[in-house]
């Protein structure tokens, strides 16, 4: 039954984690005025050991029995079996489930599924959660799968265990051979061997080297962490890539090769790579140690899939035809984006628009974080973003070609019952719907974010949807805003249990720390050597350091820590704090987050679909801008992620620190997305804690001009870091820019492919290369096929060390972006490339054609310039490439245009496949990069020649400019050039 609010409920509701206990008033200084504070006693949850570092912890290999297979059924595509407890149980970390079904299917020609799960989901273990394929796509089989290289085989020696095994090789890819199965109702246990010193990737999101570790444990519980390192974040995201190295001999026997080993730069290596991917949302423990992976679950299923590759590109294709094919974005949002914490009217934004073009930077999208937030209430603006001044403004910013997109966050204000002033409609709209989640007694569930107390949507119930929709829609009516910034999703509160229960008369409430800026809280930090460049200030930030702490001191208090520790209870679950900890970073599962037994409007417990939080906030933005702009994609930069998400979203890295080592995690952090098919990603550029410098934002601007989503962001009170701040930083992103502004269409190119199959955007030079020396590579990266960054990541240099993939061993050419030329052959592979500040190295791989348009300040005004195209033939004077365009706008484009680039035997061919798509932009210019022994009178056009006044010859650097077409590019079948 629906329970409505009434100030009656908001009194007397229960708290998740203890009854509801009243608290002294206590003020603090904020930001607006003192009011009541959340007291600590509500912030913090009580500490919990993680397993992993306790020493008296029950090692289940040890004392569990494991299972044994029985009823063994075999079909041509696969097998069914019962699983019987092996022995006593053993209740390590809650109650054995006594029998398991086992199903093995061979789903399509490179995908296996091995599922284990309960017998029976009755009476005997119904607190086990399985999650429905209506919250997480779960496939199955395909019709026609033909053969597989991909066998599963099974012993009861010395209990249950699997193999999964390529057939073409015979190398075991995954065995729990040797190890226990441990099923239990809040613990599950599996194990598998890996290969000395493996090459394994995924399993995040994390911030880390981008190859995992092998003595690393990476937790999954999404949560409310700054960019913390070798810790759980924000998503989660179960799936991983194992790349495995051969050399073949003059006899054809294969030789394994591990990254440790001394690798000759003129080995034949070829590489083999398959990936696993475990649906399962409950929190979990991966232990990666020397040689074997183990997952530690604590509910739910075994739901793996494999994949058999070989290659990287295949298995990311056959993962996300298992999750979902990332969303297709609209073109604009390639454009650079502006934001901060701390624009306070409409009137600054207007400001700092009109300073990027007076600055000639481009700039596409200007944001909002909270301040634009009445109270921090979504859906209602402040008077200095009051709607009459706001439709001025965004109808000019419109006009301009430019876009808004504001912060939207996850938890909604609950008003004050005593305050006939504080009526919020939004809540009680929601409340009207029963879209919030519930305390076990029905109550609803209060606890705390920026506005103060706060519900939370349930996206499990029947009217949340249907509710945010409504309310984005009419917020739209008075904001005419064109995407959506989802945030604090995991879902986060900074409270523990359901703290506002029976204190609703205090909101709005100040959150229960110090905002930057406050006194207890200056923002004074700055990057690793800033003072090295920059004395002065830096001794100024130093005294105001000593000031501050001089003026608040730290706490002298101590006490010796008792931590929360509990047994399994046969036939019940504690899902507050569970027998097996996790390693989550915020401690207790309801540390920060809501509690484990908030309960939704099935029944469903927050504890079984916690990860799956912020997902559903995604999938529900996307159906409600979808409403509000109907036929056009959807633009949406969430927080916190799961498998899948990036079919709906893209998503930016957190909070993350104005540091080097930040600016340098950046790179492995997108690498991990592009791998779980998040090809729209970013990090806040400059950085987002602490105050930025002249020289990290410089190298930051440009190198995150390398990353699909692009946007400067920082915190309230930090110095401005706009990128008109300082003239180097003027003159770093107008050079970074202008490379990328003019590959939109490459950078658009690559992101519908990764929509239609797959592909990744931003690439490990690992996923390029089949080099062993390579396998750990994450300080350059490539953008697509074809463009190598390799960025300067340390304060103070002027040059950087690089490698060219190839060249030593003369498989590949690379050229210079800037001047045109190839790399000279260096004497060994890695080599020192110069970077004076204001310019990062960028490279195009021979072979490579790259259609390119002129830079402006929109990505309107560039898609209306006249086309480039430029080729960097191969050693073998080769290159290829492609195009694809659209209106960049619609779901189901009714109209498309594709080009197909192919360069051989001293002649360029576009063949040009009509949709319906019409570009009426002119061909500029050609140019080649590789050409050698041209005679100007022998280049032609469509068979005639062009004349020597439109062909430029640069023997010294073997390039050659055509120009001067009087031709539309893509008009007719296509066009080709001879030289």
């Amino acid at each position: 039954m629906r329970l409505k609010y009434s100030p009656a409920e908001a009194i007397g509701a229960v708290s998740i984690l203890c009854a509801a206990t009243a608290h002294a008033s206590t003020t603090t200084s904020s930001a607006s005025a003192s009011q009541f504070t959340i007291p600590a006693a509500d912030y913090e949850a009580s500490p919990v050991l993680p397993t992993i570092q306790d020493p008296k912890a029950v090692d289940p290999q040890a004392v569990c029995p494991g299972y044994v297979a029985t009823h063994v059924r075999q079909s041509r595509h696969g097998l069914t079996a019962s699983l019987v407890l092996a022995g006593d149980a053993c209740n390590a970390y809650g109650t054995d489930i006594q029998s398991l079904n086992l199903t093995v299917e061979y789903q399509t020609t490179n995908r296996l599924h091995v599922g284990i799960a309960p017998t029976y989901l009755g009476a005997s273990n119904m607190t086990q959660y399985l999650i429905p394929p209506s919250l997480l796509a779960r496939p199955g089989m395909e019709p026609g799968n033909g053969t597989t290289d991909l066998k599963f085989s099974w012993s009861n020696t010395p209990s249950f265990g699997f193999n999964v095994t390529r057939r073409s090789t015979g190398d075991v890819l995954f065995s729990t051979t040797g190890k226990k199965l441990v099923f239990e109702n809040q613990f599950v246990e599996f194990s598998s061997s890996l290969p000395e010193n493996y090459n394994l990737y995924g399993l995040g999101e994390s911030m880390r080297s981008f190859r995992q570790g092998n003595n690393y444990t990476q937790t999954f519980y999404n949560a409310d962490i700054g960019d913390a390192l070798d810790s759980n974040l924000y998503g989660t995201h179960p799936f991983y890539l194992e790349s495995r190295y051969f050399t073949t001999d003059k006899t054809g026997k294969r030789s394994p090769v591990t990254t440790t080993q001394e690798n000759s730069p003129h080995a034949n290596y070829t590489v083999l790579s398959h990936g696993v991917y475990q649906r399962s949302a409950h929190g979990q423990d991966v232990l990666l140690r020397p040689d074997h992976i183990t997952w530690r679950s604590i509910g739910g299923s075994i739901d793996l899939y494999f994949f058999s590759g070989p290659s990287q590109p295949e298995v990311t294709r056959s993962y996300l035809e298992v999750v979902g094919m990332p969303a297709l974005q609209q073109y604009w949002t390639l454009g650079f984006h502006q934001c901060r914490w701390g624009y306070t009217s409409w009137q600054e934004l207007d400001e700092v628009v009109n300073n990027y073009t007076h600055f000639n930077i481009p700039m596409e999208t200007i944001w909002t974080d909270i301040d634009y937030l009445e109270r921090y209430r979504d859906f209602e603006n402040t008077q200095g973003f009051n709607y009459k001044t706001g439709k001025e403004f965004l109808d000019r910013l419109h006009q301009s070609g430019r876009h808004y997109v504001p912060i939207i966050d996850s938890a909604i204000y609950i008003p004050n019952p005593s305050n006939p002033d504080d009526a919020y409609p939004t809540f009680e709209r929601g409340n009207d719907t029963d879209s919030f989640l519930k305390n076990p007694d029905g109550s609803l569930y209060i606890g705390a974010v920026w506005p103060g107390y706060t519900v939370f949507p349930d996206w499990l119930s029947n009217g949340a949807e249907g509710w945010w929709t409504d309310e984005m829609v009419e917020y739209y009516k008075n904001v005419a805003y064109d995407g959506a910034w989802i945030d604090m999703s995991e879902v986060s509160s900074f409270c523990t249990g359901s703290c506002g229960s029976g204190k609703l008369m205090h909101n709005p409430v100040h959150p229960p720390f110090s905002l930057p800026g406050e006194p207890q809280n200056l923002v004074l930090d700055y990057p690793e050597g800033f003072n090295v460049t920059n004395k002065t200030e830096a001794a100024s930030a130093s005294a105001a350091v000593a000031s501050s702490t001089s003026a608040y001191p730290a706490s002298t208090a101590t006490s010796s820590t008792s931590y929360v520790s509990t047994k399994p209870t046969p036939g019940a679950r504690n899902v507050n704090y569970p027998p097996y900890t996790i390693n989550s970073l915020q401690g207790a599962l309801a540390a920060k987050a809501v509690s484990p037994n908030a309960t939704h409007a099935d029944g469903t417990l927050e504890y079984d679909v916690h990860n799956l939080w912020g997902t559903g906030i995604l999938h529900a933005t996307n159906k409600a801008l979808s409403k509000v702009f109907p036929n056009a994609r959807p633009f949406i930069i969430g927080r916190s992620t799961f498998a899948g998400s990036g079919a709906v979203a893209g998503h930016w890295g957190g909070d993350n620190y104005s540091k080097w080592a930040y600016m340098y995690f950046s790179i492995p952090q997108a690498l991990q997305m592009s791998l779980f098919g998040i090809p729209m990603f970013g990090v806040d550029t400059c950085g987002f804690a602490g105050n930025s410098d002249m020289e990290l934002c410089s190298r930051w601007m440009q190198l995150s001009a390398f990353f699909p989503f692009y946007r400067n962001h920082n915190t309230l009170s930090a110095i401005p870091q706009e990128a008109y701040r300082w003239g180097a930083v003027i003159k770093a992103s107008q050079v970074a820019m202008d490379i990328r502004y003019r590959l939109l269409p490459y950078m658009y190119t690559l992101m519908y492919n990764a929509h239609k199959r797959g592909d990744t955007v931003m690439r490990a030079l690992a996923w390029e290369f089949p080099d062993p020396s390579l396998a750990n590579a994450d300080r350059q990266f490539m953008l697509g096929p074809s463009l190598l960054v390799t960025p300067v990541l340390e304060q103070g240099m002027d040059s950087v060390d690089g490698i060219f993939p190839g060249l030593v061993q003369g498989t590949e050419i690379w050229y210079d972006w800037f001047n045109g030329t190839a790399v000279p052959k260096p004497s060994q592979a890695n080599t020192t490339i110069d970077a004076p500040l204001g310019h990062i190295p960028v490279h195009v791989r021979g072979g490579s054609v790259l259609p390119l348009q002129q830079p402006a300040l929109t990505t309107n005004e560039t898609r209306s310039s006249p086309w480039d195209i430029l080729v960097a033939l191969s050693r073998d004077g080769e290159a290829g490439g492609e195009l694809y365009l659209d209106d960049g706008v619609s779901v189901e484009p009714s109209s498309t245009l594709t080009v197909t680039f192919t360069a051989q035997d001293r002649k360029l061919n576009a063949r040009i496949t009509q949709g319906g798509w019409e570009d009426t932009n002119q061909l500029q210019n050609v140019t080649l990069w590789g050409v050698s022994d041209v005679n100007v009178q022998n280049v032609r056009f469509n068979g005639k020649a062009v004349g020597p006044q439109k062909v430029r010859y640069d023997e010294e650097r073997s390039t050659l400019i055509v120009t001067g077409f009087d031709t539309q590019a893509w008009r007719g079948e296509g066009w080709s050039l001879e030289w």
